[in-house]
């Protein structure tokens, strides 16, 4: 038996209000009228200011930086729908924050993307959209539906132009080839991988390239550049095994550190990420191009409302 809900009403927190308002053109809907502050200390303070009882609510907000704020404010703006006698609350978070501790790799490692999971599911939300989370077994720490959204085909689109017959899609690392091989049957290309062994968190030594790279140009396809260090480098091994111009595509653009430093002096021609992630005027620069993922967030919430399938998306 299907839900009947009153209306569909699109809300945004602090992290990315451009995003929302984007998604809202998208809809053809007005973003939703809520107050989103802090007081003196720091605590975030929350207002509603219009009816929601019975509605289809989404709330637009990635759990980027800073990081805690906005996963804070996602959690009451949840809390506050829930207590308005929301119909259904779909938290959509573009980027998933903490999604790289979703594994014990040392002892006594905590497992911050289950918590985060936990914690969204207490607030109250009905059900979760995000795009490309880490690791895909964070799907299954939520009891409620998750509908995980694919970068890929908007990223291969845009760096479409740039490719031809002589060029090859390369993983970062051994992790990423099933979403590097997915970017290459986009594209018709082959596939080449970086070996690498990570020493500690933020810092990589690449080791060794599988694939016939010489002479061809290549693109890199990882989910997050966070300081840059691992796709620069492998950017800089990739040049010294002969390839000939070195592009790179990731669906967040965390850009933290010296990141953008990193990538200015590069050899990477172009860096194409999403607006998943907002960028401070800083981060804005030649080499990095942004694409929007709003009409993908909006035609996901089209089939969600319409009860239609979301994965036929990417079929």
């Amino acid at each position: 038996m299907l839900t009947m809900y009153s209306e569909i009403k699109i809300f945004s927190g602090n992290a990315n209000i451009d995003l929302a308002n984007k998604v809202c053109e998208e809809l053809g809907l007005p973003l939703g009228d809520a107050e989103v502050s802090n007081f003196s200390d720091g605590e975030v303070s929350m207002y509603i200011k219009e009816s929601v009882r019975g509605a289809d609510v989404f709330v637009i907000q990635p759990t980027c930086r800073p990081v805690n704020d906005n996963l804070m404010e996602l959690l009451i703006f949840i809390d506050a729908l829930k207590r308005a006698s929301a119909g259904r609350i779909n938290a959509v978070i573009p980027y998933y924050g903490y999604a790289r501790q979703d594994r014990k790799t040392r002892a006594r490692d905590p497992i911050t993307s289950k918590l985060v999971a936990d914690m969204i599911t207490a607030a109250g939300a009905d059900r979760v959209i995000t795009i490309d989370l880490h690791a895909g077994q964070i799907q299954g720490y939520f009891d409620m539906p998750v509908d995980q959204l694919l970068g890929g085909p908007i990223l291969a689109k845009y760096i479409a132009p740039y490719v031809g017959a002589n060029s090859i899609v390369v993983s970062p690392d051994v992790g990423g080839v099933l979403r590097a091989r997915n970017f290459a049957t986009m594209l018709d290309l082959p596939l080449a991988i970086i070996e690498k062994r990570r020493q500690k968190a933020n810092v990589s030594e690449v080791m060794n390239v599988v694939g016939d790279i010489k002479g061809k140009d290549v693109i890199l396809v990882d989910d997050i550049v966070d300081t840059a260090g691992s796709l620069t480098k492998a950017a800089k091994v990739l040049k010294d095994f002969g390839a000939e111009k070195v592009f790179a595509c990731s669906t967040h653009g965390v850009l933290s550190g010296p990141a953008i430093e990193r990538i200015k002096n590069s050899v990477i021609e172009k860096l194409v990420i999403t607006d998943t992630i907002p960028l401070t005027d800083e981060m804005k620069i030649d080499k990095i191009s942004v694409v929007s993922v709003a009409p993908l967030i909006a035609e996901a919430i089209k089939r969600i409302t319409e009860n239609r399938s979301v994965s036929r998306l990417f079929e």
